[in-house]
């Protein structure tokens, strides 16, 4: 396998190692990669550069792209697996099950978590290998395989698969433990998200969905006997309230307190709902809230008044939101990090650094002191802000201070490069990552192939796929559909054809733009057949057939209109160099729309005419 590496200057070396915190390598199986040069021009040296800080601890604890957490199972049967489930040529269900049986192996726990962590995003191939392995003697699924295994469900919007494995286990009676509340608030959270997407059965009826799973697992003795009953209702309004149905979640709220007159809502639902109200922009709601809080006499926490600090800061009132910090320390609550970190993030959102700063000054004196997210938020700001040298100012102050930077930190630099289309910096700083023997997350790749697509660098794009496939990360929805856009512009149909069934494989519904835009190009191609089996494979999938306002069908046509319009433009620029008669102007510039009506007329005349005869 080709790996990416490259070979830029020292100098240059030394100032990508002053972005990352370089550690000894954490995985002493870690081979340095063989050498290839991809980008042709080394970019200059920097005046951000930093000193590379002094080693102390690991980026990530487990970065080894091939874990085995459970010695029951050998590296050979989990890259046997891994070799099924990728390959193309195998569809989900009966064929995998069989090539899984001829393999011979003898499934554990531990092997298929250490495969699902690689293929979370392909949902069929999974459900087929769990299914398989239960039918297997003496194989017990772990409830966080069988958890994990409902959220790949649920997360591919295929529930009936997740409530059928969930009741299938519950009325079995094998494993009973396997189905608990944290099941159940699996599917709360992913029928809210879906709600807040509005596919399926609509916004209304996954709502309704989200309330009714909760209602039916209160119902379960094993959850009403607990305290899992009111901690899956707080799980059920936040997670309505963080997909924008805050509304459904005050109501659902005022209802259960009718119901039940005896209950006493903690002080953490009545935070849920005033993040919710805030999330949503409802101030008035929310203030509502807080006096009805006051009211009835509860007592705000220190995350009440983060809560509250962070909406204000969220509607631009961040002055305000300190007035609060001032009020709780008068109610004897010590201000931390919670508090001071929504607004160091307000006021690194727009670019007032200074007062940001002066923030931070006040948290370094506090009791917890600043965190990861609250550096994370100034590095954000920065690189927002298009300002690398205060982003690495700041990058150097957490190392310095002992605050190990996160993928998160690294992200924020690769958005930056992604947003400035700085390929070469991106990817010295990728190839850095993995010198130092970490793996980058979903999200690095994910901004990695996006700026490869704009700057249409799509063999760069198509090798860095190959990396995230080998190194862990599954192709996301976004991800594969980027790539197959590229390819489809660059008229590398077939290659975009295969990626589209590879998505199809795998559980991952395409988006109708992503369709309509390949067989369009299919057909104008003469590719009939390969457009034929594309249609059929859309058939067979639930999708929208909704397209965005900007979409255009007919690309050749739209930029014949954008050629004209610029060609006009530039006529009119050259006349008004030279003509001076704002009488001879008026002429020019309606002669285009004398010319249209002229035709329209025409028409016109010939519909007449033939109306007659």
């Amino acid at each position: 396998m080709k790996t990416l590496f490259f070979l830029p200057k020292p100098r240059y070396l030394l100032s990508l190692a002053s972005l990352f915190h370089t550690f000894p390598n954490p995985n002493p199986n870690f081979q340095r990669p063989p050498s290839h040069k991809l980008v042709n021009r080394p970019p200059p040296y920097r005046h951000w550069d930093l000193p590379i800080p002094t080693p102390r601890q690991t980026l990530n604890p487990n970065p080894n792209p091939n874990p085995n957490p459970d010695p029951n199972f050998s590296q050979a049967d989990f890259s046997s697996i891994r070799a099924l489930l990728a390959d193309p040529a195998l569809s989900s269900g009966a064929s995998l099950e069989d090539a899984l049986s001829r393999t011979g192996i003898k499934p554990c726990s531990g092997l298929l978590q250490a495969i699902f962590g690689h293929f979370d995003s392909s949902p069929k191939p999974l459900f087929t290998l769990f299914c398989w392995a239960v039918k297997q003697p003496g194989f017990e699924s772990s409830e966080s395989l069988f958890n994990f295994m409902v959220d790949v469900l649920a997360k591919s919007r295929a529930f009936d698969s997740a409530w059928l494995l969930l009741l299938d286990h519950a009325e079995a009676g094998e494993q009973p433990d396997l189905v608990s509340s944290n099941a159940f608030s699996i599917l709360i959270r992913r029928y809210a998200r879906a709600g807040k997407i509005g596919i399926q059965i609509g916004k209304a009826g996954m709502t309704f969905s989200a309330i009714r799973t909760f209602e039916f697992a209160r119902s379960l003795d094993s959850i009403r006997d607990q305290d899992s009953e009111w901690s899956l209702l707080e799980i059920l309004l936040d997670s309505l309230c963080k997909e924008g149905h805050v509304r459904v979640a005050s109501e659902y709220f005022d209802q259960q307190k009718g119901l039940n007159l005896s209950w006493v809502p903690s002080v953490r639902v009545y935070n849920i709902l005033l993040n919710g109200w805030f999330r949503s922009r409802k101030l008035k709601h929310a203030e509502r809230l807080w006096r009805t809080m006051k009211k009835e006499n509860v007592i705000p926490t220190v995350v009440t008044y983060g809560t509250l600090v962070e909406g204000y800061c969220r509607m631009r009132r961040s002055e305000r939101a300190i007035e609060l910090v001032d009020e709780m320390r008068g109610e004897g609550i010590e201000p931390n990090a919670i508090v001071y970190n929504p607004i160091i993030d307000s006021f690194s959102e727009a670019g007032r650094f200074k007062e940001a700063m002066g923030m931070m000054e006040r948290c370094l004196v506090s009791e917890t002191g600043p965190t990861i997210s609250t550096y994370n938020s100034l590095v954000k700001g920065f690189c927002k802000a298009g300002d690398l040298v205060g982003a690495s100012k700041v990058l150097k102050m957490m190392i310095s201070r002992d605050v190990a930077p996160t993928l998160t930190t690294y992200n924020y630099f690769f958005r930056y490069f992604s947003r400035y289309g700085k390929i070469e910096e991106g990817m010295n700083l990728y190839t850095k990552m993995i010198e130092s023997g970490h793996t980058p997350d979903r999200l690095t790749y994910h901004l990695l192939i996006k700026m490869m697509c704009e700057e249409e660098r799509l063999d760069l794009a198509m090798q860095v796929r190959k990396e995230m496939r080998v190194r862990g990360c599954d192709l996301d929805l976004a991800t594969s559909t980027m790539l197959i856009h590229l390819l489809c512009k660059m008229r590398r149909l077939e290659e975009a054809f295969v990626e589209f069934e590879d998505m199809i494989r795998r559980g991952i519904v395409p988006q109708y733009l992503t369709f309509e835009r390949m067989n369009n190009a299919l057909r104008k191609r003469g590719l009939t057949e390969m457009a034929r089996k594309l249609c059929e494979m859309m058939t067979y999938v639930p999708h929208s057939s909704k397209l965005p306002n900007t979409y255009s069908g007919d690309g050749d046509a739209s930029r014949e209109r954008k050629t004209s319009i610029i060609h006009r433009a530039e006529a009119m620029s050259d006349i008004l160099k030279t003509c001076n008669d704002p009488r001879e102007l008026v002429k020019r510039r309606s002669s285009f729309e004398n010319t249209i009506s002229v035709a329209d007329r025409l028409i016109e005349d010939i519909k007449r005419r033939a109306n007659k005869t």
